[in-house]
């Protein structure tokens, strides 16, 4: 493995022309091994990370195991209520502590020699404990559950980050942290995470993942038997009004307006009578809670959300949570879940599971077609790899940039999106020759908006 500082990685990993209007990323970035480890080095390893949802373990005891940027970790609420997340590794001999998926324990004992401990992170028990006890009083104490050196939330979603000197959370997710608050602001009673978890492996690079996310291009085109099936329904479907934004740090938003319906915000004629009579209603109290600016943001829009590095928010016909956890260089494991109103009547809840299934769920109509996508970007990628000739062993994001000279809005159709992740990108890689710049970039880039 080369030196994760970014030392001996592909040079000129994106190369940004604007004489010629041209953005172009490296193919090295979604192939090479070196990339992969200074990825989890310098991002996984020194940024905040999205662990879960506080709703997920909504009870004191209740615990989950994930892992995140290779870690093993047990995310859980202590017999206090406290939420917490411990390095899921015994501090005896390295030992996996806990082994089931999820569950509720008041304690968590190692398998191997049978070291227990609370989940607030004391020793609880050693077997042959008298064999320590000439350790001192601060032996007990060393050998605590390890947490991770950071954890905070926003709004529910609960973050971690393995290096404890970066910066406040709210700091690192800037003005995406009110795109999130959006998402509770959604219903009175708030928002859980649903039962259950859908799981799946990918192929390919995680950055395809927000890529594929972020591209409104491919919607027509690749998702085309759902757009047919809109337009049957009677919902019409367009490009027009639909913009993507650069919120900093990495993170990305597009806004949707012809993409579909959304339960109990926005009608469409496939959702049937009883839930336009349940969607007028509830738009009402939207307007009297939030007034009816914020509620028209909150309610007519449909949102892709990416919080850099491993977090998408699909709020679309439903609510979809979907994590990032790359593997390798040429595969990712993704983790999906749903996020629901608190209290929604069974009628709703089964027509929301419904139609979020039937298009971003793992077997709907747009997610198969997005994994064979950027599965065969993967694959593709391998043709130009050991090819020698100037420029050809890279991808084009070049869509809009003309848009940027010009000062205007980037459309969700457009690369904009991109180009703002693969700068941040470049940067947290810390390479000092990854990112090359020709002529004069614009002074304003795509901006976020006031929403309030």
């Amino acid at each position: 493995m080369r030196d994760p500082s970014g030392e001996g990685l592909p040079g000129r990993l994106v190369v940004e022309d604007w004489d010629g209007l041209t953005f172009r990323v490296n193919r090295a970035a979604y192939r090479s091994p070196e990339v992969f480890q200074a990825e989890r080095a310098r991002m996984w390893g020194r940024t905040w990370l999205y662990l879960g949802h506080e709703t997920e373990i909504a009870a004191p005891d209740d615990f989950l195991t994930r892992t995140l940027g290779g870690r093993p970790l047990i995310f859980c609420r202590d017999s206090g209520g406290e939420v917490r997340a411990f390095l899921n590794s015994c501090p005896h001999r390295g030992t996996v502590l806990c082994r089931e998926n999820e569950g509720s324990a008041k304690l968590f004992q190692c398998f191997y020699h049978a070291w227990t401990f609370r989940n607030s992170g004391e020793v609880a028990a050693i077997p042959g404990k008298d064999a320590y006890e000439a350790a001192g009083e601060g032996f007990l104490d060393s050998m605590r559950l390890r947490p991770v050196p950071r954890l905070e939330s926003h709004e529910g979603f609960v973050f971690v980050a393995f290096d404890p000197d970066v910066p406040p959370l709210l700091d690192h997710l800037g003005d995406a942290a009110d795109y999130m608050t959006m998402l509770t602001e959604q219903h009175a009673a708030g928002m859980e995470v649903l039962l259950g978890t859908q799981k799946y492996g990918v192929r390919g690079n995680w950055k395809l993942a927000v890529e594929n996310a972020m591209d409104g291009y491919h919607f027509s085109p690749t998702h085309n038997t759902f757009v047919g099936y809109l337009r049957e329904t009677g919902f019409a479907v367009t490009d027009d009004d639909q913009y993507a934004y650069n919120l900093g740090n990495g993170h990305s938003l597009l806004v949707l307006t012809g993409h579909g319906g959304r339960i109990s915000m926005l009608w469409e004629p496939r959702f049937g009578e009883d839930e336009k009579r349940r969607t007028e209603e509830h738009r009402a109290e939207m307007d009297r809670r939030l007034g009816p600016e914020r509620a028209r943001y909150v309610a007519d829009e449909s949102h892709i959300l990416f919080v850099f590095p491993n977090l998408l928010l699909f709020d679309l016909e439903g609510l979809g949570i979907r994590q990032l956890e790359p593997a390798s260089a040429g595969r990712t494991d993704v983790r999906a879940w749903q996020l629901a109103p608190r209290g929604e009547d069974d009628e709703t809840r089964a027509l929301r599971m419904k139609t979020m299934v039937s298009f971003v769920g793992p077997g709907g109509l747009a997610t198969p077609d997005d994994i064979e996508a950027y599965e065969a970007v993967q694959r593709g990628i391998e043709a130009t790899a050991a090819d020698p000739r100037e420029g050809i062993d890279y991808s084009d994001m070049s869509r809009g940039m003309d848009d940027e000279v010009k000062g205007v809005q980037g459309r969700s159709i457009d690369e904009g999106a991109m180009r703002g992740f693969w700068r941040h990108w470049v940067d947290a890689l810390g390479t000092e020759d990854g990112l090359a710049v020709t002529g004069q970039r614009p002074e304003r880039f795509l901006e976020g908006r006031n929403v309030r």
